[in-house]
This record gives structure tokens, C-alpha cells and sequence, in this order.
């Protein structure tokens, strides 16, 4: 699925900013690998070792994917470097990841294959106590594939 065919970013000065921006597309990441070695070091900090991640020759003989395959969980943190690299507000003194609304992994990530993020606002919410909370609407995309990895709803929240 590609939707968009180079790397762009949206920085804001202020939250006051992102109002206008609901609906557009603020971003699409440049590609991220996925080697095996972070699927290995994944599998460590989850203790997660199914063998269709971390074992490449049986991955390659019996898994239906033809080889190794990044953990979904895996695909999914790297919506923090993506987003991280296309988005900003020079105002704020804090962010957080407030949680996620919807996620599905649409399809498997080949070991060795990249992925990038497109991401559209979907919403501005302001906060009664300052800040603003957003929601994001996530591709992460996989290179050469019309169906993307995962597709996601990011929450975030932004203080000045």
C-alpha cells in the first residue's frame, strides 16, 4: 500500500495550530528496516521466542510466510521512531502516549523487509486542564505490498 511516494513532516509552533490540520495526512515517515537481529533482541525483552520469529531455517521450511517474520508487537513500537520523525510541536513541554483505540496487523513483516508510517490527524481534542488530546490514524506500510502491516488509531496527549 503506498499512499504517498517520499518522506514528509509537519511541525507546528503551538497546539493552537492543529486545529486547521484535522483530516490531512501530517506525515509519512522515510522506510525502517526490520532485520532479524531486533527481531531477535524483541523476542529477549518479551520472551516471545515462537520459532516463526527467531528460528530463520524453520521459518524458511514450515511457516506459511516462506521465512522469519517480525512479531506484531515489534511492528507496532516502531510507530514511535516513525511518528517521532514526522511530527512536532516546538510549544510543548511534555507529551504522552496515551493509549491506542483500534489496531490490526494486516500483514506480516518479512525479516530483512522495511516498513514507514503514514499518518493522517484525525482528531483535536483540548483538554479542560491545557494540552490537547489527538488521535492519529496510522498505516504502517509495508515496502512492495499492497496490504499494509498494521493499521492503527495512536492516541497522544500534548502539554505547553
Amino acid at each position: 500500500m503506498t499512499t504517498a511516494t517520499q518522506a514528509f513532516a509537519t511541525k507546528v509552533a503551538t497546539l493552537a495550530d492543529l486545529d486547521p490540520l484535522v483530516g490531512q495526512v501530517i506525515g509519512v515517515s522515510s522506510w525502517f528496516p526490520v532485520e532479524q537481529p531486533r527481531i531477535n533482541t524483541f523476542a529477549d525483552a518479551t520472551d516471545d521466542h515462537q520459532w516463526i520469529h527467531v528460528d530463520p531455517e524453520r521459518a524458511t521450511k514450515e511457516s506459511p510466510f516462506g521465512g522469519p517474520i517480525a512479531h506484531g508487537y515489534l511492528t507496532l513500537s516502531l510507530i514511535i521512531p516513525m511518528f517521532s520523525e514526522i511530527f512536532s510541536v516546538d510549544s510543548i513541554k511534555m507529551a504522552v502516549n496515551y493509549g491506542l483505540n483500534k489496531v490490526r496487523f494486516t500483514s506480516p513483516v518479512p525479516a530483512g523487509g522495511r516498513v514507514r508510517l503514514n499518518a493522517t490527524l484525525k482528531s483535536v481534542e483540548h483538554l479542560p486542564k491545557g494540552g490537547v488530546q489527538i488521535a492519529i490514524d496510522g498505516v504502517i506500510e509495508l515496502e512492495n505490498s499492497e496490504r499494509p502491516a498494521v493499521v492503527v488509531e495512536g492516541v497522544y496527549r500534548y502539554f505547553e
